[in-house]
């Protein structure tokens, strides 16, 4: 931990030395709210979002904040192990396994034209009371197993021992953003009716879990988290099936898997409360997690140290350090370009509007690091060798 600021209802607890100032006004607005649970913490990649900050962790006491979990519930990141190696022959075969990849997995915008498998979807939910997941379901079905826009992105790596590593950074797509809305817009009403004393303008209305429309979010949320894994399931296994195109006697490790932005109801200082991490990760003791880099940049694969502190939580990237507008109109396509070049990566950068995902526009990922080493411990060390953007 850096620093403490202990001029509000409850001390907001920070892992970096400089916060901006918009960031920080949104700590205040969360470490002054009546059902805010010990502390507020900032993790070092934190950075302004809607309401809450990237980069966020809050408890509460029998509360569930819609915003305060964000719009792409259960986005996060899975990684794969396999036992090949970085050789000049597999560098040869990169930008045709990319291709491949592209074929495979739509992006952005783009998904399948036929359903998926339902067997592939999250099971033993009843639609009954998830009435936003009912009426998408259709659509989750031509969406799972697409990558989707902004910084979600598919990346071949290689560790210190040159073996190759697959990572893929996703969400919950459309559905996610779906519930999102519709009980931010729940707890908005609610909270005016209650003539409630929590700012309008900081956008946190909450869902007290004495009331029904808590629970049908928490359900329809807890939903969007496990479609969230079984999109990157998916995605994972249309790579697997491109790689073993290429080297048919290939094996691959298990899956780490972790998420961010979700709530989950957790015991911390003896009292069970709902944990928001809002581009935030759990890192309880013995906890594998996966903290990306940048485009570009190092990625990690980490050990929780259980840190009660941080409600046993840690950073889940980089964070930006610069808006996507603000990245676009002031970054230098061409430098961005012969950066990942002179790197000898297979990148997205191609356009000025790819530049809202430059390495320029986010934090040292060696400094946010070294300021969580109370957090979590260092396992595998991941470089970048080829890319497929969002």
């Amino acid at each position: 931990m850096k620093k403490v600021i202990d001029t509000e209802r409850v001390p907001i607890k920070l892992w970096l030395d400089d916060v901006e100032e918009n960031t920080l006004y949104q700590a205040r607005n969360l470490a002054n709210l009546p059902f805010v649970f010990k502390h507020v913490c900032l993790m070092p990649d934190a950075h302004t979002g809607y309401g809450m900050p990237i980069g966020g962790v809050m408890a509460t006491d029998g509360v569930i904040v819609p915003n305060a979990v964000g719009v792409d519930i259960g986005c996060g990141m899975c990684a794969v192990k396999t036992d090949l190696k970085f050789t000049p022959s597999f560098q040869k075969k990169l930008k045709n396994i990319l291709g491949d990849i592209r074929v495979r997995i739509p992006v952005g915008f783009d998904h399948h034209d036929k359903a998926q498998d339902e067997a592939l979807m999250p099971q033993n939910y009843d639609f009954e009371y998830m009435p936003v997941v009912e009426k998408e379901y259709k659509s989750a079905l031509k969406q799972l197993g697409t990558l989707g826009g902004g910084n979600h992105f598919i990346e071949i790596q290689k560790d210190k021992e040159n073996v190759i590593w697959v990572m893929i950074h996703s969400g919950s797509r459309n559905i996610g953003k779906q519930v999102a809305d519709h009980y931010n817009k729940i707890a908005k009403n609610l909270n005016n009716l209650w003539y409630s004393a929590v700012n309008p303008k900081a956008d946190l209305a909450f869902l007290p879990f004495k009331t029904g429309e808590a629970y049908s979010y928490y359900n329809e949320m807890k939903y969007c988290i496990d479609f969230a894994l079984a999109n990157r399931k998916l995605m994972l296994t249309r790579v697997q099936e491109v790689l073993v195109d290429f080297y048919p006697k290939i094996d691959f490790g298990e899956i780490i898997n972790i998420a961010h932005n979700y709530a989950k109801w957790e015991n911390h200082f003896g009292k069970d409360v709902v944990v928001h991490r809002k581009g935030a990760t759990s890192a309880h003791k013995g906890e594998l997690g996966i903290i990306p880099g940048s485009q570009g940049t190092k990625s990690y694969i980490v050990e929780g140290l259980g840190n009660p502190e941080s409600f046993s939580s840690c950073s889940h990237g980089a964070g930006r350090k610069m808006g996507r507008n603000e990245a676009i109109r002031s970054l230098s396509l061409e430098d961005e370009i012969n950066r990942l070049d002179k790197k000898g990566i297979l990148h997205s950068i191609r356009g000025k509007r790819d530049l809202d995902e430059a390495p320029s526009a986010y934090k040292n990922i060696a400094q946010v690091m070294l300021n969580q080493e109370d957090l979590v411990k260092i396992k595998v060390e991941l470089s970048p060798l080829a890319v497929v953007k969002g």
